[in-house]
C-alpha cells in the first residue's frame, strides 16, 4: 500500500509541477525531496536513485545536457526547419503581440484584460464627430453617388478637404487633426452606415497610406514638405503595392527601379528609373501623389554592394512624363475611385524613396509594420459600422412589416437571423474597440489586426446575407430608398482587399501568431539562424527546455479541464460569466498544445498544411473575439439588459472552437496522434452547442424593441431625425408603430372588432366617429399609416431612367 501511495504522490507532483509550469530544477529538487520521502520510510531502493540519477543530473547539468542533447536536436531541428523567405521574416518581425499572446500561451490573465484602459474620445474628437462628420452624413445622398453620378459630388471632395479628414492620423505640427487610433474607427463607422463610398473615400488615407509611412519613416524635408499639403487637402495621396502578377504574393511584385544617374529638372541627379504597372489601387484616378512598391535594383552598385536592394518604398508626383493614370475600375457597384496606374522608365531622384537612400529594400518592412495598424482600424470599423446600422434597421423592420397578421419579426424563422445580426453588431464592436485601445497604448498587433479584417468582413458579409433573407423583395429592388442592397454588393470588397480572406485565415493569423505569440518558438528559429554556434547553443537549449515544459504543462492543463469540465478554473467574476471565461481558458491551454504536436509533428509540413494552421487560426480568433466581448460587457458596466448580446456571441464563439478543434483531430494526418487528442481534449465527446433559441429570442426582441440596450448597440451611428435620413426615419416609424398598438387595441375592443393593422389611418376615422379616441391618438395612427407604408414600398422607374447613358463616341 505503501507503494501505491507513494507513486500516487509521485504522479501528483508531476501533474502539480507541470501545471504551473515550474522549472526543470524546481521540479528536480522537489522530486528528490520526494524521494528522500521515500526513502524515510524504506519504499525507494538504491537502484530507484541511480535511475533518478542518470535522468535528473544531465537534465540539470548545462554542460552535460547541451552537449548530449541539446546539440544533436540543434542539428535536426536546422534540417527540419521550414524555409523562411525574406519578406515571410519581416512580416513576422513586424509589429507586437499582446493580449493575443496570453491567449496562445494556454492560461490568459482575465485580470489583466479588464485592466486595460477603456478607449475614450478627446473634446476634440467628440467635437468632430458631432459636428464635420454629422455634417457630412446629412450631406450623403448614396443613390446619388452610386447610380447617378457614380462618385462623391464635388461639394462633398470639398468638405472633406476643408474639415481635415484626410488628415486624421496627421500631427497636429503639420496642421493633421491627431487623432487616436479609436476616434478613426467612430468616424469610419459612423460614416460608412451612411455610404461606403464615402468611408472608403476617408479611411483609406487614414490607413495604409504616404500619410503614415512619411510620419514613420520619411526625411524631414518629406515630411515638412508633403505633410501640411495631405493635411490641407492641397494633395491626394493613394499607394500602389498590388500588381496583375502580385495580389496574395505581394512580395514577389515585378515592378521595378534601376538606380542611374539621369536629368530631373534640368539637373543631373543620381535617380532612379521606374517601371510599373499596378491595379485596384483606391484613389489612383485623382491621386497628385503616389506611394509606390517596388523592388530597387543597382545593377552597377553606385551605392551598395549587392544589385539587388529589395523592395522599396517611393513617393512620386502623379503629373511627371511616363505615368499612365485616370482610368477607374469599377468594384461591384461600390464606386470609390480605384484604378489602374502605370508607368514606364519614368525617371526620380533617389531622394524620392521614403526615408532617403537610406531607407532603399527597406520597403516590405515599412508596409507590414503599417498594415499591423491599418488593417485594424479601416475595414474592421467599416465592417463594424455597417452592421450596427444594419442591425437597427432589420430590427425595426421586422417589428414595423407584419405578415399573417403579426410582425414578421415575431415569427421564429426570422428571430434565427436577426439574433445573429445582433450578436455580430455587438461582438464586431467590442473587437474594433478593444482592437483601436491597443494600438492607443502604443501597440502594432500585426495578429490581431489580422483576426479583426478576417472575421469582422466575413461578419458582415455573412450579416448582409441574413438582412437581405429577411427584408425579401424589400431589399432586392434598388433604389433611393433601398438601405441594404449597395453594402449586400459591395460585401465581397471588403473580403477581398488587404489581404485577401482565404489567405488571411489559412496562412497570416495562425502563420503570424504561431511564431510571435508562442513563448519559444521564435526564439528557437533564432537561435537556429545564429552563426555565433557557442551563442546560437545557450539560447537554444533555453529555449528548447523551456518549450518541451511549456508542452507537457498544456498537456496537463488539457487533461485536467477534460476531466473537471473545467469547473475548477479561475474567473474574475462568479456570476452568469464564470462559465465563459473557464471555457475560454480551456480553449486557450487546447489550443496551446495543438500547436505544439502539430509543430513537432508536422515539422516544415505544417506551413504547407493549410486547412491545420487555419483551424489553428479559427482557434485563436474565436478566443480574441470572445475576449473582447466580455471586455465590452464589463467596461460598459455589466447591463445585464445586453447580457443577452453577450450570451449569444460567446456561446457562438465558444461552439466554432470546439468545431475547429473537433475538425482539426478529425483530419490530422498521423491518426495516432489524433486519437490521443481526442482522448485529451474530448475524452467524453463534444458537447457544446449553438446558442439556444431563448437566447436567439431575446436578442430578437432586443433589436425590435426601443431601449436602452438598442441604443447602445447602435451608439455612434447617423441616427438624426432630420427627415432626410432613412435610419432616423425607420427609428421614428418604429417608435410610432409600438406607441399606436394601444391605440389600435382600444379601438378594436370598442368595436368588439379585430379591425386589420393597415390602413392605421382608416382605424384613426372610426375611433373618432365612435368617440373612441382623441384627436391626438388619431393623428398618431395616421402619422404611424405613413410612416408604415413608406417602410414597405419599393422604388419603381420608367425603363429610361435604368438605362446606362453612354456619351457619343
Amino acid at each position: 500500500m505503501d507503494i501505491i501511495i507513494w507513486l500516487f504522490a509521485a504522479i501528483s507532483l508531476t501533474w502539480f509541477m507541470s501545471y504551473t509550469r515550474a522549472s526543470l530544477s524546481s521540479y528536480s529538487l522537489s522530486f528528490a525531496a520526494l524521494m528522500a520521502l521515500g526513502s524515510l520510510f524504506n519504499i525507494i531502493g538504491i537502484v530507484s536513485w541511480l535511475l533518478f540519477a542518470v535522468i535528473a543530473l544531465p537534465l540539470n547539468i548545462d554542460n552535460i545536457r547541451q552537449q548530449f542533447i541539446s546539440m544533436p536536436l540543434l542539428a535536426i531541428f536546422k534540417k527540419i526547419m521550414p524555409q523562411m523567405s525574406s519578406t515571410e521574416q519581416e512580416a513576422i518581425d513586424a509589429g507586437t503581440t499582446w493580449f493575443d499572446a496570453d491567449l496562445f500561451r494556454g492560461n490568459p490573465d482575465w485580470k489583466k484584460l479588464h485592466n486595460y484602459p477603456r478607449p475614450r474620445l478627446s473634446t476634440q474628437e467628440h467635437a468632430f464627430i458631432d459636428g464635420p462628420v454629422e455634417q457630412i452624413c446629412a450631406m450623403v445622398n448614396d443613390w446619388h453617388i452610386t447610380h447617378e453620378i457614380a462618385d462623391l459630388p464635388p461639394e462633398i471632395w470639398q468638405f472633406l478637404k476643408e474639415n481635415k479628414f484626410f488628415a486624421l492620423i496627421i500631427k497636429k505640427q503639420y496642421g493633421g487633426l491627431e487623432f487616436s487610433a479609436y476616434a478613426q474607427s467612430r468616424i469610419l463607422q459612423k460614416l460608412t452606415g451612411v455610404s461606403s463610398v464615402l468611408a472608403s473615400t476617408v479611411g483609406v488615407p487614414n490607413s495604409l497610406g504616404p500619410g503614415e509611412l512619411l510620419q514613420e519613416y520619411g526625411t524631414k524635408a518629406q515630411q515638412d514638405y508633403y505633410l501640411p499639403r495631405l493635411a490641407s487637402g492641397e494633395e491626394i495621396p493613394c499607394f500602389a503595392l498590388t500588381s496583375p502578377e502580385a495580389g496574395s504574393d505581394a512580395g514577389s511584385i515585378p515592378d521595378f527601379g534601376i538606380i542611374c544617374h539621369g536629368q530631373f529638372d534640368g539637373k543631373d541627379v543620381l535617380g532612379m528609373k521606374l517601371t510599373w504597372d499596378k491595379r485596384y489601387i483606391t484613389l489612383a484616378p485623382i491621386a497628385t501623389v503616389l506611394g509606390l512598391a517596388f523592388k530597387l535594383q543597382d545593377p552597377d552598385k553606385i551605392i551598395s554592394e549587392q544589385q539587388d536592394l529589395g523592395i522599396t518604398c517611393a513617393l512620386i508626383p502623379t503629373n511627371l512624363p511616363g505615368i499612365t493614370i485616370g482610368r477607374r475600375h469599377f468594384p461591384l457597384n461600390v464606386p470609390f475611385q480605384n484604378g489602374p496606374t502605370q508607368g514606364s522608365e519614368v525617371f526620380v531622384p533617389l531622394d524620392f524613396i521614403i526615408g532617403g537612400a537610406d531607407m532603399a529594400g527597406q520597403g516590405w518592412r515599412m508596409l507590414v509594420e503599417c498594415l499591423s495598424v491599418g488593417r485594424a482600424i479601416t475595414l474592421p470599423s467599416n465592417s463594424a459600422g455597417g452592421v450596427k446600422t444594419v442591425a437597427l434597421a432589420t430590427g425595426a423592420y421586422s417589428r414595423i412589416r407584419r405578415q399573417f397578421k403579426m410582425p414578421i419579426g415575431k415569427m421564429e424563422g426570422i428571430e434565427e437571423p436577426l439574433a445573429r445580426i445582433g450578436a455580430n453588431a455587438y461582438l464586431m464592436d467590442a473587437v474594433t474597440t478593444m482592437s483601436t485601445g491597443a494600438i492607443d497604448l502604443g501597440e502594432k498587433p500585426s495578429v490581431i489586426s489580422a483576426i479583426a479584417k478576417y472575421h469582422l468582413t466575413e461578419k458582415m458579409r455573412s450579416s448582409m446575407i441574413d438582412a437581405m433573407d429577411i427584408h425579401g423583395g424589400k431589399g432586392i429592388c434598388m433604389g433611393p430608398n433601398n438601405y441594404l442592397a449597395r453594402g449586400y454588393q459591395g460585401a465581397p470588397i471588403a473580403v477581398t482587399v488587404e489581404g485577401a480572406n482565404i489567405l488571411t485565415r489559412s496562412m497570416i493569423i495562425y502563420g503570424q501568431g504561431a511564431i510571435r505569440c508562442h513563448p519559444y518558438v521564435l526564439a528557437e528559429l533564432e537561435a537556429a539562424n545564429n552563426s555565433d554556434n557557442e551563442q546560437a547553443l545557450n539560447d537554444f537549449d533555453h529555449a528548447l527546455f523551456g518549450h518541451i515544459g511549456f508542452s507537457i504543462s498544456n498537456i496537463g492543463r488539457s487533461l485536467w479541464c477534460s476531466l473537471t469540465g473545467s469547473r475548477f478554473l479561475g474567473s474574475p467574476y462568479n456570476d452568469e460569466t464564470r462559465r465563459y471565461y473557464q471555457l475560454l481558458t480551456r480553449f486557450s491551454a487546447n489550443l496551446a498544445m495543438l500547436s505544439d504536436i502539430a509543430m513537432l509533428s508536422l515539422g516544415a509540413d505544417l506551413k504547407r498544411k493549410e486547412r491545420i494552421s487555419a483551424r489553428l487560426g479559427d482557434i485563436l480568433s474565436n478566443l480574441y473575439l470572445a475576449s473582447a466581448t466580455l471586455k465590452r460587457y464589463n467596461d460598459e458596466g455589466r447591463k445585464t439588459a445586453d447580457f443577452p448580446f453577450v450570451q449569444y456571441a460567446v456561446e457562438d464563439c465558444l461552439y466554432e472552437m470546439q468545431h475547429a478543434i473537433d475538425e482539426l483531430i478529425s483530419n490530422f494526418p498521423n491518426k495516432i496522434i489524433a486519437k490521443c487528442l481526442r482522448a485529451i481534449i474530448f475524452p467524453l465527446g463534444t458537447w457544446l452547442n449553438k446558442p439556444s433559441d431563448e437566447i436567439a429570442h431575446k436578442v430578437s426582441e432586443l433589436l425590435q424593441t426601443p431601449g436602452s440596450s438598442r441604443t447602445r448597440l447602435g451608439q455612434g451611428q447617423y441616427l438624426t431625425r432630420d427627415g432626410c435620413n432613412i435610419f432616423g426615419r425607420l427609428e421614428q416609424v418604429l417608435e410610432d408603430i409600438i406607441n399606436c398598438e394601444p391605440i389600435y387595441e382600444k379601438v378594436c375592443h370598442a368595436l368588439n372588432k379585430k379591425l386589420p393593422f393597415y390602413q392605421l389611418n382608416k382605424v384613426a376615422e372610426l375611433g373618432l366617429t365612435n368617440n373612441i379616441i382623441s384627436n391626438e391618438e388619431a393623428e398618431l395612427l395616421t402619422n404611424a399609416e405613413l410612416g408604415r407604408q413608406w417602410v414597405i414600398a419599393v422604388d419603381d422607374f420608367k425603363s429610361d431612367e435604368l438605362t446606362a447613358s453612354i456619351p457619343a463616341l
